[in-house]
């Protein structure tokens, strides 16, 4: 598939399987893994104008997608950058690696079933590093939350945020216990607003324009899901399941989604609990009065 063509579109819809430019030194490749989850399929990203370069998020281990990765870069990689370890960012880093020989920099994936086991990064990416390639450059910021071992990546002087599945283009972030956590998830939103970001280039979808708009409204509705949960205790007499409390806390979420939605649920309680605001007895969870 040809590369999108000139003038560059940072903001050009995201379609399952396409090539784009965004910009000089920026390539986006969306896999094809389209999905409820993962809206038109993972996003791909080259960095660099050649003749080497970084490739962040390799997506599956899918045939096609990484010959599509191998001719957008001329089979010239130094760097393999995942945002994190979950089957849908970092299989493919692994087939890059045997065809390449290019370093694959991450955190190791923590030891749960939500994990791709495969992945096993060359070095370790530390919150701070920066990885240079010609013509660009990535500085690694530790963002738990959707996952222990997650990070954003900022293309500097851009300005660009690389947000893998902290921020996603369409759709909130499923937060999966335990290696997920909710306290983890706002805080980490909450450094990045910092920061003097000029877009976010999500994991899944089209680039995002307003960083400071996007981040303000995703804390919000995560607030706003966590009053949810208390009301629903408080509506439950004080004390309810997960069972009990997802149609209540996720009435505006179609019911096929209630299975997902019961991870972001746990998230949530998981954060009152660290906060002492409820008591788990089992899997009971009861609301402790202010």
């Amino acid at each position: 598939m040809a590369v999108g063509t000139d003038p560059h579109d940072l903001f050009a819809p995201a379609a399952t399987g396409s090539v784009r430019r965004l910009a000089p030194n920026l390539q986006r490749l969306v896999a094809p893994n389209p999905s409820p989850l993962t809206g038109p399929g993972t996003n791909t990203y080259v960095v660099g104008s050649g003749p080497h370069y970084l490739v962040i998020d390799p997506g599956p281990d899918d045939q096609t997608h990484v010959d599509r990765i191998l001719a957008a870069t001329n089979g010239r990689i130094s760097h393999v950058l995942c945002t994190h370890s979950h089957p849908d960012h970092s299989p493919g880093a692994a087939a890059l690696k045997a065809r390449t020989q290019a370093v694959v920099l991450g955190q190791p994936a923590p030891h749960d079933e939500h994990q791709d086991d495969s992945y096993r990064p060359d070095r370790t990416l530390d919150d701070g590093d920066f990885v240079e390639v010609s013509g660009a450059g990535v500085r690694a910021l530790h963002t738990p939350g959707h996952a222990s071992n997650h990070v954003c990546l900022l293309l500097e002087p851009e300005g660009w945020l690389l947000t893998g599945d902290h921020l996603m283009n369409g759709s909130t972030v499923v937060i999966l216990p335990p290696d997920g956590s909710m306290r983890l998830y706002l805080e980490s939103l909450r450094r990045l607003r910092t920061l003097p970001l000029t877009a976010l280039l999500p994991g899944h979808g089209a680039v995002m324009p307003d960083p400071l708009g996007e981040i303000d409204r995703v804390i919000a509705h995560r607030l706003q899901r966590e009053n949810k949960v208390v009301v629903g205790l408080l509506e439950l007499g004080g004390a309810a399941t997960l069972g009990e409390l997802v149609p209540i806390v996720y009435a505006d979420t179609p019911v096929a989604l209630h299975p997902l939605a019961r991870y972001s649920l746990l998230a949530h309680l998981q954060k009152l609990l660290e906060e002492r605001r409820v008591a788990q007895d089992g899997e009971r969870w009861t609301w402790l009065a202010a």
